[in-house]
């Protein structure tokens, strides 16, 4: 067993020093940035995930999300990320793993606002194949002033009790981190994390983006599952717990 995957079954997450090289980076930050300037093409399934500013709507998203963007922008799903990422989920979890959902997430400048602890699994339908795998792919060099991942171990699989941010913002939970350690990458470094593993970022206080692409892969049987139920990773988010 390689020590990627060992690390990965051991402590719910694992990293990729590299996926791929800046070269190719470049060829999706040219398509990330679109979408990121592209805020009527995108409105849909946009959100900033520090929760929106009722009195000012004009204010500077501080954590812009964009849930599916292959939606918009197909050729997304030819560049190499797609399919190394999901090379490494099938070797992590088994043959069976498919791309679920793609997503883009952007910390602008100066902004300083975490993305508080929580775990993916909240938001999350409950399915009876618990194996899902996110990649986690720096699209900016990362560490923990512009916000690179942080983590902690969750040796079981309890979803923990999550709140949303004011405004609709991200959920979130309170829980011991002391022992939690973070993760700087490179530009085309990645990080892999499960469901249940709990993780954060710090605020952007640098003068630079800080641009990530998100993969998520589970077993195309619960894919399948998802979408009779209505889940297509499109929509308000919403709670497990």
């Amino acid at each position: 067993m390689n020590t990627i995957k060992t690390d990965f079954l051991k402590n719910g997450f694992t990293k990729v020093d590299r996926l791929f090289d800046i070269d190719t980076a470049q060829e999706l930050l040219d398509i990330y940035n679109h979408l990121l300037h592209d805020k009527e093409k995108t409105a849909h399934l946009r959100s900033d995930l520090a929760g929106q500013n009722e009195t000012n709507t004009k204010i500077t998203e501080r954590i812009t999300q964009i849930m599916r963007p292959s939606l918009i922008e197909p050729q997304l799903l030819k560049h190499i990320a797609y399919s190394k990422a999901l090379q490494q989920a099938k070797d992590l979890l088994g043959d069976d793993m498919e791309l679920d959902f793609d997503m883009l997430i952007n910390k602008a400048p100066h902004t300083d606002t975490p993305t508080p602890w929580h775990q993916d699994a909240a938001y999350w339908i409950n399915l009876p194949d618990k194996r899902a795998v996110s990649c986690w792919i720096a699209l900016d060099k990362v560490y923990e002033d512009n916000g690179c991942m942080w983590f902690l171990s969750v040796h079981n699989q309890n979803v923990l009790e999550h709140n949303n941010l004011p405004n609709g913002g991200a959920l979130y939970c309170h829980t011991d981190t002391s022992k939690a350690i973070s993760i700087p990458l490179d530009i085309g470094g990645c990080t892999f994390h499960d469901g249940f593993t709990l993780h954060y970022s710090r605020g952007n206080t640098t003068d630079s983006q800080r641009r990530a692409l998100i993969l998520n892969f589970r077993p195309k049987k619960m894919i399948e599952l998802e979408r009779e139920q209505g889940m297509d990773h499109t929509g308000v988010r919403k709670q497990r717990s």
